[in-house]
């Protein structure tokens, strides 16, 4: 039986979250030891450029989502991924912080073309039924690019980091911009409805695929869509975002500084590279698990309990961080809580609010987080610039994530 083509998106998806995840995400927090040495910034001035990234993608992700709805994911990958290769390849020339702050806002546009909305669209389109299990398998990707951060901080440690940063942009290029070609639009346009089903009654209702695809019936669509200018009228659809802002402040502030806060308690900097990669890697076990769960059990207590993990693994962070074992508590708590809340918002809006603007929608949903995130990695790092230590800031989000937790049990249930 021959494989149904939705999977092989969900392997081109997942390697390019993989690598972009793994070499712009997860690995920024390498360089910033190695750059504050060399030009004398503060971490708060390396932490604004983390931010103007995460403004960049906040203010861009909503066009992004209209972009894939427009012109398909396809197209949008590739260029984001050209543009991610130019701007790894300019960071390695820095010179000045201006130069510093332009570049990175170049990358969190690159970036944002090539991951998260439009990864999580490209996915959402073939399936139903399997829907959170096939974008928790694609999201695991961007978990399992954790496995890259040991490998750069052996990079810049050995070649330096320009050249780190030089080899990144190349590789790049080689490895995603073919995968790009993987990627088609929905099923419907190719003769399949989601999960591989076949259509009984095709007629000549069809419209055009903008990735390429032979035309398809409008009418036999099996679930129902919202509107983008209905779904934004949804109190359940900004509860949901108030919750997802929250889940970015902390794992921006968290991604951005735990090799420095880790360094801060005597942890030597190729365990806290470790640390960092396994962070990452273990979020696995949430995008797959939750997501595979989010298929059986109602998505919003499934929501709610990555929240909830995620505060139980703060709480250890924060306060009980004295060996090995307090590092893998940490670890197997916060990684999938953060990672299988991902998957399960990309397929809770799926399952609210359809396809027809599933673009637009989690194109705003990643937006309003991106823009929320920006707040994160700068108070992080003023909060130890000014105290000299984190653990203040990290037990006040323990708090926020409560907030979170509320605001997701008031989404409402589905009608059924």
């Amino acid at each position: 039986m021959a494989v149904f083509y939705g999977w092989w998106i969900v392997l081109a998806c997942f390697i390019i979250a993989f690598y972009i995840a793994g070499s712009v995400f997860f690995s920024f927090t390498a360089f910033v030891e190695p750059i504050v040495a060399e030009f004398g910034w503060t971490y708060t001035q390396i932490s604004i450029a983390a931010s103007l990234r995460g403004l960049e993608m906040g203010i861009f992700a909503p066009l992004v989502g209209i972009f894939v709805d427009r012109f398909g994911s396809r197209i949008v990958i590739l260029i984001g991924i050209i543009i991610v290769g130019f701007s790894m390849i300019f960071l390695s020339m820095t010179t000045s912080l201006p130069m510093f702050y332009g570049v990175s806002l170049l990358l969190g546009l690159g970036a944002g073309g090539c991951t998260s909305v439009v990864v999580m669209t490209a996915v959402a389109n073939w399936f139903n039924r399997r829907v959170s299990l096939a974008l928790g398998l694609a999201a695991s990707g961007f978990g399992s690019g954790g496995l890259l951060v040991p490998v750069i901080v052996w990079m810049i440690d050995r070649l330096h980091w320009r050249t780190t940063l030089l080899v990144i942009g190349l590789t790049a290029w080689v490895i995603c911009i073919p995968l790009s070609f993987v990627i088609r639009g929905k099923p419907e346009k190719y003769g399949y409805l989601p999960d591989g089903e076949e259509f009984q009654n095709p007629t000549s209702d069809t419209v055009e695929d903008p990735d390429g695809g032979v035309p398809h019936n409008t009418e036999d669509i099996p679930f129902e869509d919202i509107p983008f200018n209905v779904a934004i009228k949804d109190r359940s659809f900004w509860y949901f975002n108030g919750a997802e802002a929250i889940r970015m402040i902390v794992l921006f502030s968290i991604m951005m500084h735990v090799m420095p806060y880790l360094s801060s308690l005597g942890v030597p900097r190729t365990t806290a590279g470790l640390v960092t990669g396994a962070l990452a890697l273990f979020s696995v076990i949430g995008r797959i698990g939750l997501g595979y769960l989010g298929d059986a059990i109602d998505k919003r207590y499934i929501l709610a309990a990555s929240y909830a993990l995620m505060a139980l693994g703060l709480i250890v962070f924060s306060s009980f961080i004295k060996g090995p074992w307090s590092l893998f508590f940490f670890l197997i708590l916060f990684a999938p809580g953060y990672g299988g809340g991902m998957t399960i918002r990309s397929s809770l809006l799926r399952e609210y609010f359809g396809t027809s603007s599933y673009g637009k929608i989690l194109g705003t949903t990643m937006g309003i987080g991106s823009l929320a995130a920006i707040i994160g990695p700068p108070l992080a790092g003023w909060t130890f610039d000014t105290l000299g230590s984190y653990r203040l800031l990290w037990l006040g989000y323990i708090g926020l994530i409560m907030v979170a937790i509320v605001l997701v049990s008031s989404i409402k249930p589905l009608k059924t």
